[in-house]
């Protein structure tokens, strides 16, 4: 379709991860095993702490929220992964192109801010305890996820609606293995000034300034830990914060990785080694580090397979 001698494409063709049909192949059998692990994994999390009244507390509430995120962002590309690897010609719509864009970005904004709101608990938790059923009630926290969502929503419509809009002059030709930002930006044959605007801002929105917040919380909580004097109490405060910390460390650190390196061609190899450790790697990652180092979702795990074993019998 045309307007004033500038073309807008009705596909994509995208170059995926390698043109060697044996890796190929033996990605689509990697992946596709991650991908039902991750399902699995996070899908029990979430039942755990639905069935299980000792979990229905504001950290795995955010915590069953995240697993829910983690479904629905490796569904939002992974799938397309495993047929395109299978595929010759590896083609996706106009119109599915900017859904996978819209969703990837809002999901992948909502964990950011997630993570942020599990922050501020785990600082509640240990720099206030006294007040902490108070300060962290039902209403607060599901005001917390709601923004979360609202905020990667509208974050991600608004990008999406600025990098969709862009023509490309018939070049469809994505060197990418999903509907990415800077790939899509990459093709415009216009000034791309506005959408460099967009991005800087969604960083700052869905990145920066959560990575702030959780930041300041845990220079609060070492504060907080450094002054209790027994040993045992500080690993049982660390301890709380463990899991969460090391999510973060994981999610942040990439996030901030990439976008410290310029946006330009030269960088499209690794972007895609963003996308699919994002898509992947951390939302099976995830539910493992939360399991195994979790008392609490390991004994709900405990009790729940007890029940169904004693309904067997």
């Amino acid at each position: 379709m045309r307007r004033e001698n500038v073309t807008w494409v009705t596909e994509f063709i995208l170059m995926g991860l390698s043109s060697d049909k044996h890796i190929q192949v033996g990605l689509f059998v990697l992946f596709g095993a991650t991908y039902l692990l991750t399902l699995l994994g996070n899908g029990l999390i979430v039942l755990l702490i639905a069935v299980d009244p000792r979990l229905h507390l504001p950290m795995y509430f955010f915590l069953c929220h995240l697993s829910i995120v983690d479904i629905c962002y490796t569904s939002s590309g992974v799938p397309q992964m495993l047929v395109h690897f299978l595929m010759e010609r590896k083609t996706i719509s106009f119109t599915l192109c900017g859904t996978q864009h819209f969703f990837t970005l809002a999901l992948g904004g909502t964990e950011f801010l997630l993570l942020a709101a599990m922050a501020y608990d785990r600082y509640v938790a240990v720099c206030d305890p006294l007040h902490y059923t108070v300060v962290m009630s039902p209403r607060f926290c599901m005001m917390l996820a709601g923004f979360s969502w609202f905020v990667g929503v509208t974050n991600s419509a608004t990008e999406t609606a600025v990098t969709m809009r862009l023509p490309t002059c018939e070049n469809n030709v994505l060197n990418h293995v999903a509907c990415e930002t800077l790939a899509l930006v990459r093709l415009a044959c216009v000034d791309i000034t506005l959408n460099q605007v967009m991005i800087l801002i969604s960083s700052v929105v869905v990145l920066l300034v959560p990575c702030c917040l959780v930041s300041l919380s845990y220079a609060y909580i070492v504060a907080a830990v450094l002054q209790i004097r027994s040993t045992q109490g500080r690993r049982k405060a660390f301890g709380t914060c463990a899991s969460h910390l090391t999510v973060v460390s994981m999610s942040y650190g990439m996030a901030l990785f990439t976008h410290m390196e310029p946006t330009s061609t030269a960088s499209a190899e690794q972007d895609k080694v963003v996308v699919v450790f994002y898509a992947v790697v951390t939302p099976l990652l995830n539910p493992l580090i939360y399991s195994l180092r979790n008392k609490d979702v390991k004994a709900a795990l405990s009790r729940v397979l007890m029940k169904n074993s004693e309904s067997i019998n």
